[in-house]
């Protein structure tokens, strides 16, 4: 027996960073292993580095799966293999999201390429929970938290949001999208139900 690995994944200002934090506070989620992509070792930090310059488009997605690959490692293997349970603030999706848009002038289907480079080693998500919203509402938060990255621009947001519906359209019994263009107590309370009901 093992635990579960559940995902958390949405464009940037769809309000699941917020959620989380909430969600480490809540009782009932005491003894699970809260970790995020990228992380904070030294990987991570080259892929915040990557994000905020100008590197190519292809070295980026690479520097996140070798984040990804430490990840699973150091993190996820070990907790789960001593039953834990994990949620992770994005994960394999986010790469195949996002990058599936910045390699678009680069491969036909990029989404199925970046998941070609993940297939046999990576862990697929017990459960994976789709912060929906609309990305005129995304980047309006976003704007209102500081500097954007390259990431939160309109235009790239709608792709990217395309991008995750197609990934749950492909696998709906892995995917629950949650409409997060409510309040955060709301969708706070939905997720903590999708949450204890599945673990």
């Amino acid at each position: 027996m093992s635990g579960k690995l559940i995902t958390l994944e949405g464009i940037d200002g769809s309000g699941k960073s917020t959620v989380l934090e909430q969600l480490k506070a809540h009782p009932v989620m005491s003894s699970v292993v809260f970790t995020r992509e990228p992380t904070t070792g030294w990987i991570g930090n080259a892929v915040e580095h990557a994000i905020h310059s100008n590197t190519d488009h292809l070295a980026e997605l690479f520097l996140f799966t070798a984040d990804h690959a430490e990840h699973i490692s150091k993190v996820i293997q070990p907790a789960l293999k001593n039953e834990k349970n994990v949620i992770s603030d994005r994960y394999s999706d986010s790469r195949y999201a996002y990058q599936g848009v910045t390699l678009s002038s680069r491969f036909d289907d990029p989404i199925k390429w970046i998941q070609s480079i993940h297939s046999g080693w990576t862990i697929v998500p017990d459960m994976t929970i789709l912060f929906d919203i609309d990305p005129k509402i995304a980047v309006e938060r976003c704007g209102n938290r500081g500097k954007q990255t390259k990431f939160e621009k309109i235009g790239f947001l709608e792709r990217v949001r395309a991008n995750y519906l197609r990934l749950a359209k492909e696998e709906p019994q892995r995917f629950v999208i949650v409409d997060t263009d409510r309040s955060i107590e709301k969708i706070e309370a939905d997720v903590v139900g999708l949450l204890t009901s599945f673990v």
